[in-house]
């Protein structure tokens, strides 16, 4: 039996160095847009009575999403245009979940992805 910590041997492991970039890229970008889904609230039934809803926290993941895309979106080939859809799609549910919305232009990311209508 293995501690927590400790690797089995006998698992193939991949070396972060083996793993390509574009690989890298995308799942920090979905591990950024699942984080950015809690914190709004959207995997409960009522976003608006979750317990996880933190606009503050949602805020921040979504603008590290959008630098993230925004910066990386020459390697990210075909992957490019599915991580857009789904940030823009949480910058409009922050906007639909804000009680006081941001100007447009002033939302979550959009200093960096243009204003999301």
């Amino acid at each position: 039996m293995t501690d927590d910590f400790e690797a089995d041997p006998n698992d193939p492991v991949r070396e972060l160095a083996d793993v390509p970039a574009v690989e890298v890229i995308s799942r920090a970008a979905v591990m950024l847009m699942s984080s950015g889904a809690e914190k709004l609230g959207l995997s409960d039934p009522n976003p608006d009575e979750s317990p996880h809803r933190d606009l503050d926290e949602a805020r921040r993941v979504i603008t590290a999403l959008a630098g993230l895309v925004t910066s990386s979106v020459e390697y990210l080939g075909p992957h490019a245009g599915p991580i857009r859809e789904g940030l823009q799609a949480l910058q409009r549910a922050f906007r639909e979940a804000s009680p006081y919305p941001d100007e447009p232009g002033k939302g979550p990311g959009e200093k960096y992805t243009g204003a999301v209508h």
